[in-house]
């Protein structure tokens, strides 16, 4: 599944590309993300691995990976994905998705999220979205349950972390059924995040 351009009033979720190396180190020094153990950003001199690696995956269509654009600032302040794409039922997963210090609890989550998640019901067809965090990435949890996931419960030393820890994986998902009430919640949430547009 090759990404698409999606965009809103707020965000633009641009199919990563190579040019969006230097951006993307931009974004994470702002606030030394790769010092956080229980995220996947890469260190300084790791973002080409880093994207490689994410369109190696979608070359292999495990994965459709994005940069994220705020558009009012014009900026490029992170990156997410899909993975985990499955084909019958359509199935897929949100994540490795980060962003830089300056831009987390704003409008910038709930604004990507909500595209992705429409995107993901409404072209797509998945019968559910997953959403995977690491068990002690507490903000992440938080998160994903504001955007009205369900916890579906832990997968214990399910994954290694970039330090070869073992980590347990605390796994949530959203059904198509449940899609039309997230994505009302989701509008109203936005609309009290989001700055006022010009």
């Amino acid at each position: 599944m090759d990404p698409v351009r999606l965009e809103n009033p707020y965000v633009s979720l641009e199919p990563l590309q190579l040019a969006h190396i230097e951006p993307l180190e931009r974004a994470a020094a702002d606030g030394d993300l790769w010092k956080l153990w229980f995220t996947s950003v890469p260190a300084p001199g790791r973002m080409t691995d880093y994207v490689e690696a994410a369109l190696r995956g979608q070359e292999e269509g495990r994965m459709s990976p994005w940069a994220i654009r705020e558009n009012a600032s014009g900026e490029i302040v992170g990156s997410t994905r899909y993975y985990d794409i499955v084909n019958d039922p359509s199935r897929l997963a949100i994540g490795y998705t980060w962003y830089a210090r300056r831009w987390q609890r704003s409008h910038v989550n709930t604004a990507s999220k909500h595209l992705l998640l429409s995107n993901a019901f409404q072209n797509v067809g998945a019968v559910a979205v997953e959403f995977h965090t690491d068990a002690y990435n507490q903000d992440s949890q938080r998160a994903i349950e504001k955007l009205g996931a369900r916890r579906e419960g832990v997968l214990r030393a399910h994954k290694r972390r970039p330090d070869g820890s073992l980590r347990d994986t605390v796994c949530y998902s959203i059904l198509a059924t449940e899609w039309p009430d997230v994505d009302k919640w989701l509008e109203l949430r936005l609309a009290r995040l989001a700055p006022p547009q010009t």
